[in-house]
């Protein structure tokens, strides 16, 4: 399987932010990685169609609280910023045999709400970007936590993905918006 990774790393990076964050080889390797694992083990829910493809497409970028607030009002009805968005293209895709290349979605960011977390949670921004990245996917691939039982499942692969190092604490996992309206989260 190969990934077509469209990144759109625009900003608003900071000085001290690591530079491989903006490169599109470290996301390509890291999502790649991350699918390749998921579609690997038949007991995490993927979409056939996924496991099956020789190319899955998805977009990532890397935004402001202005501009994420936009979209998250548009798109889901809520006038704030949120950390990450996810934009599904297979919720609405058919199961098709020997589809070749399979479209994802899109993954958007806010790098503010991003940098305020990883404070927040004491650890770096690779580690927040890299958490919040991987949520995203988790709803391209069709996750999703409508209830507590499976936000602790998607919670617990994320930290499987990230290898499990433990840096990120949900201090109180009801904090969490479980809420998805329309096609965005």
């Amino acid at each position: 399987m190969e990934l077509d990774l469209a990144l759109d790393a625009a900003g608003p990076w900071s000085p001290e932010d690591p530079s491989s964050l903006i490169e599109p080889e470290t996301w390509q390797t890291t999502l790649f990685d991350w699918i390749q694992t998921i579609c690997a083990d038949p007991s995490l829910p993927c979409p056939a169609l996924v496991c099956q493809a020789g190319e899955v497409s998805l977009g990532l970028r890397f935004t402001d609280d202005a501009t994420i607030t936009a979209l998250n009002s548009t798109w889901r009805q809520r006038n704030q910023a949120t950390d990450v968005l996810s934009f599904a293209a297979l919720e609405e895709t058919p199961d098709l045999p020997d589809v070749s290349c399979v479209e994802l979605g899109d993954i958007v960011i806010s790098l503010d709400t991003a940098r305020r977390q990883a404070s927040e949670q004491d650890h770096n921004l690779t580690r927040e970007l890299r958490w919040l990245v991987s949520h995203g996917l988790l709803h391209l691939l069709g996750w999703d936590h409508p209830d507590e039982d499976s936000l602790a499942a998607m919670l617990q692969l994320q930290e499987q993905l990230l290898d499990g190092g433990g840096n990120v604490r949900i201090s109180d996992p009801h904090s969490v918006d479980t809420t998805v309206d329309g096609n965005a989260h």
